[in-house]
């Protein structure tokens, strides 16, 4: 991979990082108005997202990508389900978190198809 593709890469691991980082900051913040299985999700929400930046960095398999990808997905809707879909005030937060974990689908989407072009350039 090239330079621009490193960036891609890195850029990709931060924004997952960061949306992990602002669910996990989300619980202190809102801990009395939380039940406890909110509480959970929103941990181990963040802590798969701070997780991800491993695969991503490191690269491993393309299926990484694609679930990597996928639960982001199911994370925001889940989002808008939740928040504007049950009328509550979406705060700066909730669009930070949502613009972060946006960044990264594009991101992942990306590197796919650039790597996709690369291994059809190689095999021809």
């Amino acid at each position: 991979m090239n330079m621009g593709n490193n960036v891609l890469v890195y850029a990709a691991a931060a924004s997952s990082f960061i949306a992990g980082i602002l669910h996990i900051a989300l619980v202190p913040m809102f801990f009395k108005l939380m039940t406890p299985d909110v509480i959970i999700f929103f941990i181990v929400s963040g802590l798969a997202q701070i997780f991800w930046i491993i695969p991503t960095i490191k690269r491993w398999i393309m299926p990484w990508y694609y679930i990597g990808i996928g639960g982001t997905i199911i994370l925001i809707i889940l989002w808008i389900i939740a928040v504007p879909g049950s009328g509550y005030p979406i705060g700066e937060t909730d669009v930070a978190i949502e613009v972060f974990q946006i960044v990264y689908i594009i991101l992942s989407i990306i590197i796919i198809v650039k790597t996709n072009r690369e291994k059809n350039k190689i095999q021809i």
